[in-house]
């Protein structure tokens, strides 16, 4: 047994999306951090598609960049081409989203973490955690190298107990050429409830031979919009020898690497069918629960069996490689099968796969043993962020990743937690529908799981959390200070509007009419405020009446949020309580009375019956 002789404040289990953004945002805190992965050469991998962003996905990545995370500077830094989804359709539902180069992200990853000088890098696998006076105190590694630290977070994605599969085939791993981890047995040694889920990805096609006459190319948007809203804040300088990309003050220049897009057919349809039988998820050999919002071709041909064909889409892996991502054809059936299928698909007919698709199983713990923090209930000190607690993608971990680093950092400093709530981030309602309601499937973030959409939107997330960031001294006083700008810039041009076209009484109405587009304003205005200024004054007045009510109903709302019930409460001893409504808020144990209203299966009866034995219990 070895004591590494550096105690550290945050211990960071895991190099991916969750870990690393977990190590920056505890080094932005001020904590000494180290990162410890089975493997530094995967650090920041993006294990499936070198795509960040989408529905959702890609208004969380611009609250991370508002809370001072890597990701969406890191796109910015290695993307090959950048797109605003739903661009014609309500200012709720349009998300940035951009292609990567897969190699360039990761290694740029790798990179900033290593010239951070309170982030240590270890590569070693851990075994066991350590707990002393009831307290996490570290970590073990297989060769019983030991970290001592005053918090650990625990980012293992999908290697605990991991397990891939391709046709009747097995290997133990948490990704193709990688090894799983055993933590999962030390978490149920600590009496964590531990449960099993799955996720595919698909086959990679060598770009040589496919013939890109027969797909339709989707190009990216021109110009490049940008993901960060920093990137002029942190320009990146000619030392930085991982970028591809170049910005500016006045536009953001890249070269786009366009996708194509081909599809399925009843010859593709058929041959999975035939062969249904060799799918480890349809003869019964996975266990574990799958993505239903993901589904594998397996499981579109079978559920939409009315459906002539389906939508594939070939993306670039990078500048520098033909490798394409296959996405839309996830699949686990063996590699005969997927070598035919996919040459049915036009423009594929001749291609080459370079690597096959594959499921993998593996743990992660019920969410529901977490605060909102992303602390565990039953380990003080310890932290679990990313797929162990029961999501999917890169963007969902991304952002629980930062939350459980800073709060991590923020309990070794004494200092207020992080929480964000419903009503100012997607991520804050991510986080509250793991912990409250827990999950029964990988979860994955939808404009449609907020009740607020209108106000979360991915152009506003700078001005919905800079103040939040900036208190938990996640960002920079610059970026606190251009933010506040931004305010004074959308106010001013606001009034201006008001006091020079409001003839009608309407500024809604005046905005409406086509000539009153920012193109046809006079140069001065055009001087004084820019588009994005324009974009965000536009939708606020459009929108107002929405806006106002949204608002209104979280004011009410706020009152439940503010009564806080004491972790220490005993459910079983409230009279009047159902078991099951008793059951369930003692394994919860809601903070407030909000989150208890939130509880599946919980009523305003209880809630009622809940709020009452507080005011008696505060009295």
């Amino acid at each position: 047994m070895f004591d590494y002789p550096k105690k550290y404040d945050v211990l960071i289990i895991g190099g991916g999306h969750a870990g690393v953004e977990a190590a920056m945002a505890a080094a932005r805190v001020g904590a000494s951090v180290a990162l410890l992965s089975q493997n530094l050469d995967t650090v920041g991998q993006m294990s499936c598609n070198p795509a960040i962003g989408g529905l959702g996905k890609g208004h969380m990545v611009r609250e991370i960049d508002a809370l001072g995370g890597v990701m969406a500077l890191n796109t910015d830094a290695t993307g090959i081409q950048f797109r605003i989804l739903n661009a014609k359709k309500g200012p709720s539902v349009r998300a940035p989203r951009a292609q990567c180069d897969k190699k360039a992200y990761q290694f740029r990853i790798k990179w900033l973490l290593e010239k951070e000088p309170r982030i240590d890098l270890h590569q070693g696998n851990i075994s066991k955690l350590l707990v002393e006076n009831d307290s996490i105190a570290g970590a073990e590694t297989n060769l019983g190298v030991r970290f001592h630290s005053r918090t650990v977070v625990v980012t293992t994605g999908t290697f605990m107990r991991g397990l891939m599969h391709v046709g009747m085939q097995n290997q133990s791993g948490g990704r193709m050429g990688d090894s799983a981890s055993t933590l999962s047995d030390d978490l149920i040694r600590l009496g964590f409830a531990v449960r099993r889920f799955k996720t595919g990805t698909p086959c990679r096609l060598n770009g040589r031979t496919i013939d890109f006459s027969k797909c339709e190319r989707q190009d990216g948007d021109t110009p490049a919009p940008r993901f960060s809203f920093r990137s002029d804040e942190e320009p990146v300088g000619d030392d930085d020898i991982f970028t591809l990309n170049r910005w500016s003050d006045a536009a953001f220049h890249v070269e786009q690497i366009p996708c194509w897009i081909t599809y399925t057919n009843r010859d593709t349809h058929e041959e999975i069918l035939a062969n249904l039988d060799k799918s480890p998820m349809y003869s019964g050999k996975i266990e574990g629960v799958g993505p239903r919002y993901c589904p594998s071709i397996e499981d579109k041909v079978v559920r939409f069996a009315e459906k002539d064909r389906h939508q594939v889409f070939l993306e670039p892996e990078g500048r520098h490689t033909l490798e394409y991502y296959v996405n839309g054809v996830s699949t686990s059936l063996p590699f005969d099968v997927q070598y035919r299928f996919i040459r049915s698909i036009p423009g594929l007919e001749n291609v080459d796969i370079i690597r096959p698709g594959y499921a993998v199983e593996y743990d992660y713990c019920e969410p529901t043993q977490l605060y909102p923090t992303l602390e565990t209930k039953a380990v003080p000190g310890l932290y679990f962020a990313g797929q162990i607690n029961g999501t999917s993608g890169y963007e969902e971990a991304a952002g629980q990743g930062l939350v459980a680093g800073a709060n991590a950092a923020l309990r070794v400093a004494g200092k207020p937690p992080l929480i964000l709530a419903r009503d100012e981030s997607y991520i804050g309602v991510m986080i509250d529908d793991l912990v409250t309601k827990g999950t029964d499937e990988p979860y994955r973030m939808f404009t449609s799981r907020a009740e607020h959409r209108l106000l979360l939107r991915h152009d506003n997330a700078d001005l919905r959390l800079s103040d939040t960031a900036a208190a938990a001294g996640l960002v920079s006083p610059g970026f606190l200070a251009k933010t506040r700008s931004k305010v004074e810039s959308i106010a001013a041009l606001r009034q201006r509007l008001e006091t020079t076209h409001t003839a009608d009484g309407s500024l809604a109405k005046w905005l409406r009419r086509p000539e009153s587009s920012w193109e046809n304003f006079d140069p001065e205005l055009k001087t004084a405020f820019p588009p994005a200024i324009w974009d965000l004054v536009e939708i606020d007045v459009k929108y107002e009446g929405y806006i106002r009510r949204q608002q209104d109903l979280i004011a009410k709302t706020k009152r439940a949020e503010e009564k806080k019930i004491p972790t220490t409460m005993n459910y079983h001893e409230i009279s009047g309580l159902k078991r099951e409504a008793q059951a369930k808020l003692q394994s919860v144990r809601p903070l407030t009375l909000g989150q208890a209203g939130r509880i599946s299966g919980i009523t305003p009866a209880d809630i009622s019956l809940l709020a009452v034995w507080l005011e008696k219990c505060n009295r």
